[in-house]
C-alpha cells in the first residue's frame, strides 16, 4: 500500500474542481473522485459537466455504473464547430470558477472541454492538473492533438500514463518538476468494474460465445464523415462478418451516415446496436476475438485485456499499446483491414504483459502527488508549505 498522509499545521482542505466533457472522461474522473472522496479532511470536490457530448440516457447510465455523483454544474454547451464549442465552454466555465473558487482544476484527456477549461484557469491564475498528459500522435490534423499540446503547456501538474509521455513533455521544454508518471487512470475503472461486467448476460443477450465474435466501434470524422472511407470500412466489416459475427454499437450520428449510403450498403451480416453502457461494452470487449476501432481508450482497454486490436488510423497517441500491447495500426481500406485481421487473430496471445503502472492504482498515486504539493493560496502568498504527517 502507498503510505497515507495528512496535512499538519494550516488549512486542511484542498478544493478540487473536476471537469468532464465527454463519455471517455467519466472513466478517468471516477477513480479520482472516489480516491479523494475517501479523504474528506484533505479534499473538497466539485464536479462540472460541460455538456460537450451529452446524451441523457447514456450519460446517466455511465454515471450510475461508475458510482459518480450528479454534476454540481452542467454547462450544456452542446455541439458545434470546434471553435464554437471551445468558446462556449470558456464563456460558461468562467462564472463557475468565480462561484466555487477552487484551489485546483483537474482536466482529463484531450477533448475540447479539456483545453477550454485549462485556458480559462490559466487566464485567472488557477492551478491546473492535467491527467493523461504527454500523449502525442504527431498528427496536427487531429483536433485532439492541438488540445493535448496546448493544455500541457499551461498546466501546473502533468500526470502521465506512460514513460513515452514523460519524454514528449521534456522534449517540449516542460519542467521535470511538473511531470509525474502515475500510470493509466482508465485502467483503475476497468479493474474495478470488470468483475461486475462479467456478471452481465451480455453474450447470451446477443447470442454470442466467448472469442466467437468481433467488436467494432468507430466515431472519428476521418472514418465516418467521408462516404468513401465509411464505405470501405463497412465493406471490410461485412467481409469479416462472413467468418465472425460483428457487433457494432453505433452512435446516432454514425447511423445517419450509414443510412445516407442508401441501397449501396445493407446491414446484412452486421449486428448494429444502440450505444452501450460502460459495463456492457466492457463485457463484450473482454470476450471478443478482436476489436476494430478508432478510439484511443479502446486501444488501452484492449491492451490490458489482451484482446487483438486493429486501430483504423494512420497514427496513435498511445504507441505503448503497440510496443507493449495488442494494438496495430491499419489503413482504411477493405484489403488492408482484412489482411491485418487475419494476422491479428492468428497470433498467439501473450498474457500478463501489461504496460508499467497499469495496475489499477493510478488514482492513489495522483492523490499522493497532490498531498505533496503546496496549497496554491499559500504558495502564491509566499507562506511556508504545510508539513505532511505520515499516518500509521
Amino acid at each position: 500500500m502507498l503510505p497515507v498522509w495528512r496535512w499538519g499545521d494550516g488549512p486542511t482542505t484542498m478544493k478540487i474542481l473536476h471537469v468532464v466533457g465527454a463519455r471517455p472522461n467519466y472513466m478517468k474522473v471516477a477513480p479520482l473522485m472516489s480516491e479523494m472522496g475517501a479523504r474528506p479532511q484533505e479534499f473538497e470536490q466539485v464536479l462540472v459537466h460541460t455538456g460537450q457530448h451529452y446524451d441523457r440516457n447514456m450519460s446517466d447510465s455511465f454515471f450510475e455504473q461508475l458510482a459518480m455523483p450528479e454534476p454540481d454544474e452542467f454547462l450544456n454547451v452542446g455541439s458545434g464547430s470546434h471553435a464554437e464549442q471551445t468558446a462556449r465552454v470558456m464563456l460558461t466555465f468562467e462564472p463557475v470558477l468565480s462561484k466555487h473558487r477552487p484551489d485546483w482544476v483537474f482536466v482529463v484527456g484531450d477533448v475540447n472541454s479539456t483545453l477550454a477549461c485549462a485556458l480559462v484557469c490559466a487566464k485567472l491564475g488557477i492551478a491546473v492538473a492535467h491527467v493523461e498528459a504527454g500523449l502525442r500522435s504527431r498528427d496536427m490534423t487531429m483536433p485532439e492533438e492541438i488540445n493535448r499540446l496546448l493544455t500541457d503547456q499551461i498546466a501546473d501538474l502533468l500526470f502521465t500514463p506512460s514513460r513515452d509521455a514523460d519524454q514528449n513533455l521534456r522534449r517540449e521544454g516542460i519542467s521535470p518538476d511538473k511531470i509525474h508518471f502515475v500510470g493509466n487512470v482508465m485502467i483503475d475503472s476497468l479493474t474495478h468494474m470488470l468483475p461486475a461486467a462479467l456478471q452481465l448476460p451480455v453474450l447470451s443477450d446477443f447470442g454470442l460465445c466467448r472469442r466467437g465474435y468481433v467488436l467494432a466501434t468507430f466515431h472519428r470524422p476521418s472514418n465516418v464523415d467521408d462516404p468513401v472511407k465509411l464505405r470501405e470500412l463497412l465493406f471490410a466489416l461485412k467481409a469479416i462478418a462472413g467468418e465472425f459475427p460483428v457487433v457494432f454499437p453505433v452512435h446516432p450520428r454514425t447511423r445517419q451516415r450509414i443510412a445516407s449510403l442508401g441501397r449501396e450498403f445493407s446491414e446484412d451480416g452486421l449486428r448494429l446496436s444502440e450505444p452501450l453502457g460502460y459495463l456492457q461494452f466492457l463485457a463484450l470487449l473482454n470476450s471478443a476475438a478482436a476489436v476494430l476501432t478508432d478510439s484511443g481508450g479502446v486501444q488501452e482497454e484492449a491492451t490490458f485485456l489482451n484482446v487483438p486490436c486493429l486501430t483504423v488510423r494512420t497514427s496513435t497517441e498511445r504507441p505503448i499499446t503497440i510496443s507493449k500491447g495488442t494494438n496495430r495500426l491499419v489503413a482504411n481500406n477493405r484489403v488492408a483491414i482484412a489482411k491485418a485481421f487475419v494476422e491479428a487473430i492468428s497470433e498467439p496471445r501473450q498474457n500478463g504483459n501489461h504496460p508499467e503502472l497499469w495496475d489499477g492504482r493510478t488514482a492513489e498515486r495522483i492523490v499522493y502527488a497532490m498531498l505533496n504539493t503546496a496549497h496554491p493560496e499559500r504558495r502564491s502568498a509566499g507562506l511556508p508549505q504545510r508539513q505532511l504527517v505520515k499516518v500509521d
